[in-house]
């Protein structure tokens, strides 16, 4: 149940990506035939690229503002506190969260040994990786 609708998502996300790149496509098709005629073929390919550079150059500039503005309202985490150290912070500031996800945890080693196996080797594994 829970996989069909993650895939049904993924292809209503698709078809809605894949309808915005043609009407994308079709703007600069648009654009170029509007303008073609008064400056030629290269002036139209060079208008059509720079009005789709100041478009990303536009959404680029919003979402790093949208960045910033979310970053502003909080700390950055300290270089020196570790993963355990933010688990256990973490497990203390919502413990409901902590207990579910070591559920899910735990029915998932249950159904996974070989997969459990393979990501406490990688953990616990002190070798480094020959050096190329």
């Amino acid at each position: 149940m829970i996989f069909e609708k993650t895939l049904m998502t993924l292809a209503a996300a698709a078809a809605i990506a894949a309808a915005a790149a043609v009407g994308v496509v079709a703007a600069a098709f648009a654009l170029y035939a509007v303008v073609i005629p008064h400056v030629g073929a290269a002036g139209a390919a060079a208008i059509v690229a720079a009005v789709a550079a100041v478009i990303v150059a536009i959404a680029g500039l919003l979402a790093a503002r949208k960045v910033e503005a979310r970053g502003q309202g909080q700390q950055a985490p300290h270089d020196a506190i570790g993963i355990a150290e933010r688990v256990f912070e973490l497990a203390k500031e919502r413990p409901i969260l902590s207990i579910g996800a070591a559920l899910a945890a735990g029915v998932f080693a249950l159904r996974n040994p070989i997969l459990l196996a393979a990501v406490a080797k990688a953990f616990l594994d002190t070798k480094r990786p020959p050096q190329r």
